[in-house]
C-alpha cells in the first residue's frame, strides 16, 4: 500500500497507475480528510454502462423473463454455480 499526495499522483501519473495494474494499493491524500483509492476498471466492467445502455440491459432481461427464459435459483442449480463458496 502507498499513500501519496495529489502533487505526488499529479507529478508520477503514469507510474502509480502501473503499480495499480500490478496489483498494488495506492492511495491519494487530498487536503485534510479527503482520500481516494485509485481502482482499474475493466472495459468489460458493467459500471461503465451508459444510463441508456444499462437500463436497455434492463429492458432485455424482462423480455427474457416474459417470454420463459430464465431459470429459478434452486440449491442445485446454485451449487452447480458456485460449487461451494
Amino acid at each position: 500500500m502507498i499513500i501519496i499526495s495529489s502533487k505526488e499522483f499529479r507529478n508520477k501519473q503514469k507510474s502509480y497507475l502501473d503499480k495499480v495494474d500490478e496489483g498494488l494499493e495506492v492511495f491519494i491524500r487530498r487536503g485534510k480528510g479527503k482520500s481516494y483509492k485509485i481502482v482499474p476498471v475493466k472495459e468489460d466492467d458493467d459500471s461503465l454502462m451508459s444510463k441508456e445502455e444499462f437500463f436497455a440491459k434492463i429492458d432485455e432481461a424482462l423480455e427474457d423473463a416474459k417470454q420463459g427464459k430464465y431459470k429459478i435459483l434452486t440449491p442445485e442449480f446454485r451449487k452447480e454455480l458456485f460449487g461451494n463458496l
